[in-house]
């Protein structure tokens, strides 16, 4: 089964939404994947949440992940209220649009496991009574949860339906993991994945310098094919900010990066 790809926003970051929106679909993608800032900004321009909803169902685009807000993992009073109500509206919104998938990295401090994984089973208490699924993120330049090992136990030991883990293949390919590294995963343990390139060259602490496949050091055909094995039937985000991208036409990046992606999947 060919995999259902689809454009992370981010991609084309300083392109309106709503350009975004027919960009994707004019050059094949399959879906759009939305960001809490997208909602964000639209507020802050006075543009209220429901009417960015009804733009991307008008544009007929699905949506394959809408994104909540970082922090839940360790905050506290005032500040994890807080959250939680966001990580409650960002569900909301997934669920209006009949998407199945919110997406959270992990907090960026020091690790705490046993907060932590008391935290995932709340957010999944609330990602289940809206009926989607969180899908954690581990990020190689985080502080503490910077490893696929680590945050995949954390999920494991929260045991919760509404969670799982997010693959991304530039976190994979940052943090030094091979593909072999999803061979002791379960298949329910993956939730959703994101793909980009790694530079040859990387800069250190840079996360905004990601590359369409083959333009970097991922092994796109070993990782898609072990995605595949493991019978992940969902959709792969093509996730790539980077700022010579943005100064491109948006048309072109978008599709120039669909093309590389397919040659990996054929």
């Amino acid at each position: 089964m060919t995999p259902r790809l689809a454009l992370h926003t981010w991609t084309l970051d300083t392109t309106p939404l709503s350009d975004v929106l027919r960009i994707a679909r004019e050059t094949g993608w399959s879906a759009i994947e939305l960001r809490r800032i997208d909602f964000a900004r639209a507020a802050a321009s006075g543009t209220p949440a429901s009417a960015v909803l009804d733009a991307v169902k008008a544009s007929g685009l699905p949506v394959a992940c809408v994104g909540v807000e970082l922090g839940w993992m360790t905050a506290e009073g005032e500040e994890r209220r807080r959250l939680l109500s966001v990580f409650e509206e960002s569900c909301g919104w997934a669920a209006s649009l009949g998407c199945a998938t919110v997406m959270s990295p992990v907090d960026k401090g020091v690790g705490d496991a046993e907060r932590a994984v008391a935290s995932i089973r709340e957010v999944g208490e609330i990602a289940t009574r809206h009926r989607v699924r969180l899908a954690l993120e581990f990020n190689a330049l985080c502080e503490y949860w910077n490893t696929l090992p680590r945050v995949r136990d954390l999920v494991r030991r929260a045991a919760h339906p509404g969670c799982g883990l997010l693959l991304d293949t530039y976190h994979l390919g940052k943090s030094g993991a091979a593909p072999e590294a999803l061979d002791d995963l379960e298949p329910r343990d993956i939730a959703y994945v994101q793909f980009s390139d790694v530079p040859r060259a990387p800069k250190p602490g840079a996360n905004t310098d990601r590359l369409p496949p083959g333009q970097g050091t991922v092994p796109f055909r070993e990782l898609f094919g072990r995605f595949a094995k493991k019978g992940y039937g969902g959709y792969m985000s093509y996730e790539a900010p980077n700022p010579e991208a943005w100064a491109r036409d948006p048309v072109t990046v978008a599709r120039e990066a669909l093309l590389a992606t397919r040659k990996f999947l054929d």
